[in-house]
């Protein structure tokens, strides 16, 4: 599985975005599919996951409420949906791929495929 995030940006606090993780490959639909975020400094970590049939999520807790993670097969393509952003949003994000049938991947070493990432940046 090869996976191509997009969707990153510049915007104001309070803002939205929605961020795209665009996969290769026939087995797409057998992968959970999770986001992840990377500040400068700090380590990467969780965000949103959704199982390989969109059924069930997953958020880490300081995106919970403001954001929703859902996929669509038919178009290999997982979304996650940012809403009222804060400057520490501010991240590269990260879309990766764990075979499995559950959301509840929430460590990177769950993970066996990624994406390059995408810049998301939330001015105050």
């Amino acid at each position: 599985v090869q996976l191509q995030a997009s969707g990153g940006g510049l915007v104001q606090a309070g803002g939205s975005l929605r961020l795209s993780c665009a996969a290769s490959g026939r087995t797409f639909s057998r992968y959970t599919i999770g986001w992840f975020r990377q500040a400068p400094g700090k380590e990467r970590e969780f965000v949103a996951a959704v199982n390989w049939r969109g059924a069930s999520t997953t958020y880490a807790d300081s995106v919970k409420g403001r954001s929703t993670i859902s996929r669509d097969n038919d178009k290999n393509t997982v979304y996650l949906q940012m809403n009222s952003l804060k400057p520490e949003d501010t991240a590269v994000y990260y879309c990766a791929a764990a075979y499995g049938v559950n959301s509840d991947y929430v460590n990177a070493y769950e993970y066996d495929y990624w994406g390059q990432g995408t810049q998301v940046t939330v001015s105050s």
